[in-house]
């Protein structure tokens, strides 16, 4: 999956209005904590999350991904009945059908010539949305492509701190779903074009995928709940995440001080440091966001690009390195020459 006509035209993220801290967690599921015996601080002590921003409960997965669409394609400045394509790779979705693709499609107002489909691939499907937008710029089928994510946790929120705040709950339970409270809302897009059309734009160079489905069920949700065994997800996330980087490393001649910045996916502390040590990253080429967003799913390594991209710490010529990772287990490694 390596590219040499695609660049990335346009990017924009956007933030949840409403701050929910840990600590506010905390004091709701107290009395719990208490009759449980639990007396570690696992949200903020180990996965270092201190906050997560949440939506207007009404506000739905195609309203969020439709602004940030908004917001890339002014950044593009493209006319939109140029884009042929838009991929939607959001965990979070208005209905089984039709597709959420389809309803921030109609809501840019998209013409009928442009395709429209929903990835699902858990937090790696943004950048599996930007392999195959790229796959077909680069075949000349398209000109520009959207991609799009919107993610909404506000009903897991509430019906996680409901379970967990009642009389039965057991401790296995609680532990098994207490990483519902380390996610976050908030929306990413992209638009991606053909580079002869946009030749100052960012080049996105493309990367490597692996895959170790055997352990498909260290992580599995729903809208209203997600059970996930932490440890063993660590443990063969960061095998699999390894094995990725050793493939990086030949494709697209990885060496790892000659990379300007890590977009990592970021789930935790724990997570973040585990990535930096494991492949001898400098710290100071890690933005992280996960202290006050929690982690945002696919939307997340978008977003980390978007607010690098915002604080003007992308300088051209740069190399950005994109680590992604979902449950399932799947792992992606790709790179963006700024």
């Amino acid at each position: 999956m390596l590219f040499k006509h695609v660049s990335i035209a346009g990017l924009a993220h956007i933030d949840a209005p409403h701050r929910l801290s840990s600590a506010d967690i905390n004091a709701q599921l107290k009395p719990t904590m208490d009759r449980l015996g639990i007396k570690t601080d696992v949200l903020q002590d180990i996965a270092g999350i201190y906050a997560r921003h949440l939506w207007d409960d009404e506000m739905q997965a195609s309203d969020a991904a439709t602004l940030a669409a908004e917001k890339a394609i002014a950044d593009a400045g493209v006319d939109r009945s140029k884009i042929g394509l838009l991929v939607n790779t959001s965990v979070s979705r208005d209905y089984l059908e039709p597709s959420t693709a389809s309803i921030v499609s109609g809501n840019l107002g998209l013409g009928e010539n442009c395709q429209n489909f929903d990835v699902a691939n858990a937090c790696l499907a943004f950048i599996n949305g930007m392999d195959i937008a790229s796959r077909m710029i680069e075949r000349g089928e398209i000109e520009y492509a959207l991609v799009v994510d919107g993610e909404t946790a506000n009903l897991a929120y509430k019906k996680t701190l409901e379970r967990l705040s009642g009389p039965d709950v057991t401790e296995e339970q609680f532990r098994n779903e207490l990483a519902t409270l380390t996610l976050g809302c908030g929306a990413a897009a992209m638009v991606l074009s053909r580079t002869e059309l946009t030749p100052d734009a960012p080049r996105y160079k493309g990367g490597v995928t692996k895959a170790a489905t055997q352990w498909n069920t260290l992580c599995r949700g729903n809208l209203d709940r997600m059970v996930t065994d932490t440890r063993m997800l660590l443990i063969e996330g960061l095998k699999l995440a390894t094995a990725t980087f050793g493939a990086a490393r030949q494709a697209l001649g990885w060496v790892v001080d000659e990379l300007d910045e890590f977009v990592i996916h970021q789930v935790s502390q724990v997570h973040t440091q585990a990535f930096i040590k494991a492949f001898g990253i400098d710290p100071a080429k890690v933005m992280t966001i996960f202290n006050e967003h929690g982690n945002i799913g696919p939307a997340s390594v978008p977003i980390v690009l978007s607010k690098l991209k915002e604080m003007g710490r992308l300088k051209k010529g740069q190399r950005v390195a994109l680590l992604g990772i979902g449950s399932g287990l799947n792992c992606s490694m790709a790179e963006v020459e700024w």
